[in-house]
């Protein structure tokens, strides 16, 4: 399994200790604001499970993100292919932080990391990233990171009850197009 470093972060397999923090983080009504529910612990659980289990069996996907001068959990970062439910194929960037670590540059200096990984390793031609068309912050992330949206891409996520968050939007980035 791939472990990525930057100057700041380590993007690495997912350890014990991360299930707490991991767990209080998607407890957290702000930082799951842009998806329907807050997760149980079971089921933040089972998510890491699952994410390991990528990790293990493909060498890449969403990673824990921990500071590197700390040693602190901050999140995850990393490359999936894009659900089933999706209108279309490709590998996503997506990230999550907890709260005290959003506008500290993090998940921008993160999924850096993961898209060069996905560029340069995995020979991708593409990456997507998706968000909730009201998720500012996030959209901000993927402009910093060099993706552009056609409004032509995005679409209504079905899974999601009717609403502000069923309208989703998509960036990309090509290959070609990496500054």
């Amino acid at each position: 399994m791939a472990e990525l470093r930057t100057d700041r972060l380590v993007l690495r397999g997912w350890r014990d200790s991360d299930l707490e923090p991991w767990a209080a983080m998607n407890a957290d009504p702000e930082v799951r604001e842009y998806f329907p529910e807050v997760l149980t612990r079971e089921r933040s659980e089972a998510s890491v499970a699952g994410f390991q289990a990528d990790l293990d069996q493909r060498g890449w996907g969403w990673w824990a993100v921990e500071v590197r001068a700390t040693g602190e959990f901050i999140g995850f970062t990393g490359l999936d292919p894009v659900d089933e439910d999706t209108p279309f194929t490709g590998v996503e960037v997506g990230w999550r932080l907890a709260r005290p670590h959003w506008g500290h540059g993090y998940a921008t200096e993160a999924a850096l990391a993961a898209l060069d990984h996905g560029f340069t390793t995995l020979d991708l031609a593409e990456i997507l990233a998706i968000t909730t068309a009201t998720n500012l912050r996030s959209q901000a992330v993927m402009r910093r990171i060099g993706m552009t949206r056609d409004p032509a891409d995005d679409f209504d996520d079905l899974t999601v009850p009717e609403g502000p968050l069923r309208r989703n939007v998509v960036y990309r980035l090509r290959a070609k197009d990496r500054q």
